[in-house]
């Protein structure tokens, strides 16, 4: 079996990166593949689970956890901590599992340091009329919010270049079939092909 893949996924916010990454997982059974659970020191917010959205823990044990190492990133954030696991991320990649870490370009960085394999696809929106829109229309957030998300937007996206991968979120079910694609073209390099079919590729060569 051979490894599986981290997947570094980044965007400005309303770019639609977790709506593509949740349909990949719904639509592409094909291949063994989880999302990234980060841990957190904040507090539980209403309908969120345990385990599913953060893992939650106290501050004490945060501190701890980077104290050991255990952490590929980390970052504190108005007061509250968010971390990346070391462990379960080697062990699903271990088992022949991708995982997508949705995270901003700081955090990418960081991964990258640590896990040079690693592939980054970062997704635009096709213009920032269309990323304001969607930010209007998912009703969340008020016009102060939404202004502040936009000059967040400038930021996020002007480490574009840093990625491996880009895909403009203009049609999502198009968008959605080039991060398949991704998927698919990593999955099919040689290592990964010979690993996965080493007996018969043994066979094959056989005199």
């Amino acid at each position: 079996m051979g490894k599986g893949t981290l997947y570094i996924v980044s965007a400005p916010s309303g770019a639609g990166k977790s709506s593509l990454i949740a349909a990949l997982l719904e639509t592409n059974p094909t291949y063994a593949m989880k999302v990234s659970v980060s841990h957190t020191t904040r507090g539980m917010r209403p309908g969120e689970e345990d385990g599913v959205h953060y893992h939650f823990i106290r501050k004490e044990t945060f501190e701890e956890l980077i104290a050991k190492g255990e952490f590929l990133e980390y970052a504190e954030v108005f007061g509250n901590y968010y971390g990346t696991s070391r462990i379960w991320i080697e062990d699903n990649l271990k088992k022949g599992i991708d995982i997508f870490l949705d995270i901003d370009w700081q955090g990418a960085q960081q991964i990258r340091q640590q896990m040079p394999q690693a592939k980054s696809i970062f997704i635009l929106p096709p213009s920032k009329e269309e990323l304001e829109r969607r930010l209007t229309a998912r009703g969340q957030d008020s016009d102060t919010v939404i202004a502040k998300r936009m000059n967040e937007a400038r930021s996020e996206i002007s480490h574009y270049a840093e990625y491996d991968y880009v895909i403009v979120n203009d049609d999502f079910d198009v968008a959605l079939i080039d991060l398949k694609a991704i998927i698919r073209a990593e999955r099919l390099k040689e290592e990964k092909q010979a690993a996965k079919y080493n007996p018969m590729l043994t066979e094959l060569l056989a005199e």
